[in-house]
């Protein structure tokens, strides 16, 4: 049994504590926050203990793990605390909105030797993680292109977008992940394009709603990531793998594949997940699940803080692609 000290008792937070505690192989031992009350609240819920400082779970020696869910200006602190403090980490992504903090990070814990799981959770997609194995069983040939759509189901407030770190850090940095995941490769080449085609306000803050990436990898496969910051119908999440031999797809779930044709419509199914709690339920479970493992193992949990820190790199060259209009090479 492994035991938690959860930081962080916002919306996320609160899915990770009830994941935890719903658990087989864990235990929520403590829960913090910096609003008291939310830590209180989340803390009574699942009998753990709120506590106002970090210094408690981290001079606790019963601790076996951190889980990180707090704004993401705050994650390097802790994943340096903890790290230094010899507990294990899984921590949401991104790592930081800075890659120099993210590298100065990895410089000061390298040695650490304690096992840390950034929380690209997309990998454990039951259909995502289906179309990569059976990509990498060869059920369709070598892969030549891939195509990722991710749109949101309606823009986030203009304060939050303010301090987001920009649409590539903030929401495509999983769709990096996802590429580099599916491919198995290092991208090479960095090409975006945006537009404020639903909130103008972003342009003062040097951000887009609407973007459109080609990305070549080591070997030369061709990806092509497209993303919105709203979507009209719900959470849209898909992947297209084109190989030498056929396609591979990982589609929108649906609550069931029942299709209605009237007088009104053709072929409609139900609606999309609303956003991706309810589409990534599973997924956050099974890296939960994931990560637990590695530590009763003694592997070491992925994706892991390189994965975070490659991710980063590419939001990077995303950027500057965009601001000056020219691919970006790696």
């Amino acid at each position: 049994m492994k035991r938690f000290a959860l930081l962080g008792a916002g919306r996320i937070g609160s899915m990770h504590a009830s994941l935890i505690s719903a658990s087989e192989n864990a235990s929520l031992v403590y829960v913090f926050d910096s609003h008291q009350p939310s830590a209180t609240a989340l803390a009574e819920k699942y009998d753990a203990t709120a506590v106002d400082t970090i210094d408690i779970i981290l001079k606790d020696d019963s601790i076996d793990a951190l889980l990180i869910a707090t704004s993401t200006d705050t994650h390097v602190d802790f994943i340096i605390q903890g790290a230094l403090a010899g507990k294990a980490i899984l921590c949401e992504k991104p790592i930081d909105l800075s890659t120099k903090r993210v590298d100065d990070c990895w410089q000061e814990i390298r040695n650490c030797k304690v096992p840390i799981q950034i929380g690209f959770n997309r990998r454990f997609d039951p259909t995502h993680a289906s179309l990569q194995q059976q990509l990498k069983d060869g059920e369709v040939g070598d892969l030549q292109q891939l195509v990722i759509t991710s749109r949101d189901p309606d823009i986030a407030p203009v304060e939050y977008l303010r301090h987001s770190g920009g649409i590539f850090r903030d929401m495509i940095i999983h769709d990096f992940d996802m590429l580099r995941f599916i491919t198995g490769e290092e991208v090479t080449e960095v090409y975006a394009i945006g537009s404020t085609l639903i909130s103008p306000e972003l342009a003062e803050m040097n951000d887009v709603d609407s973007v459109m990436l080609t990305l070549k990898t080591t070997s030369g496969k061709l990806c092509h990531i497209n993303g919105s910051r709203r979507c009209v119908y719900g959470y849209d999440q898909r992947i297209e793998a084109f190989g030498a031999n056929g396609m591979l797809k990982s589609n929108n779930p649906r609550p069931n594949a029942v299709s209605k044709s009237t007088e009104k419509t053709t072929d409609s199914l139900s609606s999309l997940d609303p956003f991706f709690i309810e589409r990534y339920q599973q997924a956050y479970k099974a890296q939960l699940d994931s990560f637990i493992t590695a530590l009763q193992n003694g592997s070491s949990p992925v994706p892991s803080f390189l994965d975070g820190m490659k991710a980063q790199q590419l939001a990077d060259a995303a950027q500057q692609s965009l601001e000056s209009g020219m691919p970006v090479f790696l």
